[in-house]
């Protein structure tokens, strides 16, 4: 991966100096709205995904001798998921969390974590943006990928799949457009009614083939009965995995579909650690999908599968339509967990969902495969005019 010698590193920040003496200079955000290509756009149990109002988060640390630093995040949020968008995020970062950081070592990045947890209740999804900007700081600053500095990579390159909604003409184009895009594995979101869920499963049962790896996601749509009757109906069209069955809380209806056979993938329903607790107690899941906004940031999103590995239970990333820099974060995170399912592709997605890129150069993704550039840091660049909004 591309990894310069550490000695002389190590030998400056023994000394107190060099990227473990960096501090905070200031945090700075960007609002930026991107809409999904229609042709792709998400339309699922909890509504429609057709374009995101999300936020760019820059970190600047400086150290000592002057090396000076920028940190890239982003806050991947949805208010109809997960009660957190742009906006809100903006304010919390101005008025809570900036404050509570700048002037501050970046490092321990940990400490500054549970500094944000202090000041500021909740709101996953607006820390990890900013936590995505201290690791990617603290990364460059030591001239590593970020995945080395999450203790990888375990691998370079990343299998994914995209969802697929709608029906009838519109499940169609999505198809077409994924496969145009080079995707071969596919997730078709269910949990709007049996009748229609069957129906769009088989078709695309029927679009890619007998061999092609397909899934379904219920989003939390199905009613433990429906699930189970889901569970028989969705048999003959040899489908991977089931993920969210029921709705996030009921843990005992995950687990009778367990029982009937199908594997099952926990999303809405594990957050965190506390989260991930009940469902292993519940024994109501195979997978967890792992997401750095959930998470709360990539260092969290990382133990959280180390967590749920101890139990027996694999990992994938899993998407909330990510932009370039949630992106990149998610290609990392996946690198730097020991054991992620790599049977199952995960939804790295943002250099194929929307109808443009905030990145310089795109992520290497060829629909099949997201791959780990050795660049410092994140490893990717904001085009110049994304950029220049920050304030």
């Amino acid at each position: 991966m591309g990894q310069p010698a550490p000695a002389a590193r190590l030998a400056a920040m023994s000394a107190g100096t060099g990227p473990a003496d960096a501090v905070i200079r200031d945090v700075r955000t960007a609002p930026i709205t991107l809409d999904a290509r229609s042709d792709l756009a998400v339309h699922g149990a909890r509504g429609d995904h057709v374009r995101s109002d999300f936020l760019l988060v820059r970190v600047r640390a400086q150290t000592s001798s002057g090396v000076v630093a920028n940190g890239y995040g982003e806050v991947s949020a949805t208010p109809l998921w997960s009660g957190e968008d742009g906006t809100t995020a903006d304010h919390l970062i101005r008025t809570v969390i900036a404050p509570a950081v700048v002037g501050r070592r970046l490092a321990p990045i940990g400490r500054l974590e549970r500094l944000m947890d202090t000041v500021l209740a909740a709101n996953p999804f607006t820390k990890a943006g900013v936590s995505i900007a201290l690791w990617d700081c603290w990364a460059r600053l030591l001239n590593v990928p970020l995945a080395v500095a999450l203790g990888g990579p375990y691998r370079d390159e990343i299998p994914i799949k995209i969802s697929l909604s709608g029906d009838g003409d519109a499940l169609e184009r999505a198809y077409l457009a994924a496969v145009a895009a080079g995707f071969s594995s596919f997730k078709v979101k269910v949990g709007t009614g049996l009748t229609a869920d069957t129906a769009r499963v088989a078709r695309v049962r029927e679009l890619a083939g007998p061999d092609a790896f397909l899934a379904v996601d219920a989003n939390g749509g199905w009613t433990r009965h429906d699930a189970a009757r889901a569970a028989r109906l969705l048999e003959p069209f040899n489908v991977r995995f089931v993920e969210q069955p029921c709705e996030p809380s009921d843990l005992a209806g995950a687990r009778r579909i367990r029982a009937l056979g199908p594997t099952v993938v926990a999303d809405e329903s594990v957050f965190d650690a506390a989260d991930l607790t009940r469902v292993i107690a519940a024994d109501a899941a195979d997978v967890v999908s792992v997401y750095v906004g959930k998470a709360g940031g990539p260092s969290r999103a990382v133990e959280l599968a180390r967590l749920a590995a101890t139990f027996g239970i694999g990992s994938i990333i899993g998407s909330n339509g990510e932009l370039g820099i949630g992106a990149a974060v998610q290609a990392h995170v996946a690198c730097a967990i020991p054991d992620l399912n790599v049977e199952f592709p995960c939804d790295i997605i943002g250099a194929h969902y929307y109808a443009e890129d905030i990145l310089d150069v795109p992520l290497d993704s060829d629909g099949r495969r997201v791959r780990l550039g050795d660049g410092p840091g994140l490893g990717v660049r904001l085009r110049a005019d994304v950029e220049s909004q920050f304030r």
